[in-house]
């Protein structure tokens, strides 16, 4: 099984970044996609991107789209979140997931999740 763990959430204001990072350890799955999903209080955990093994695959929700960059380290078994000019609709426990069969944009197909981080933008 693939542990997973999330960093680099944190307090910061509108407009401002944010780097996350996913570290993997365990049985890893460098042919598997990875992605980052998002939940805020009361909502449904929301896909935010997802990249292939080799990264030459990448999706971003609309709502990222040219704010987020998503990337990957397959050599040191990690995997990066870029987030600039962030916005309070931003706020959110954000969680990296791997170990899914297919190219995929939903939560319930990742296997592997990590605990989450916080990021909290204010206004």
């Amino acid at each position: 099984q693939v542990q997973l763990v999330e960093s680099g959430g944190g307090l910061v204001q509108a407009g401002a970044s944010l780097r996350l990072s996913c570290a993997a350890s365990g049985r890893t799955f460098r042919q598997s996609p990875m992605a980052w999903f998002r939940q805020a209080p009361g909502k449904e955990r929301e896909f935010v991107a997802v990249i292939s093994w080799g990264g030459a695959r990448i999706t971003y929700a609309d709502s990222v789209k040219g704010r987020f960059t998503i990337s990957r380290d397959n050599a040191k078994n990690t995997m990066s979140l870029q987030m600039n000019s962030l916005k309070p609709e931003d706020t959110a426990v954000y969680y990296c997931a791997a170990d899914v069969s297919t190219w995929s944009t939903l939560a319930a197909d990742f296997r592997s999740w990590g605990q989450g981080t916080q990021v909290t933008v204010s206004s």
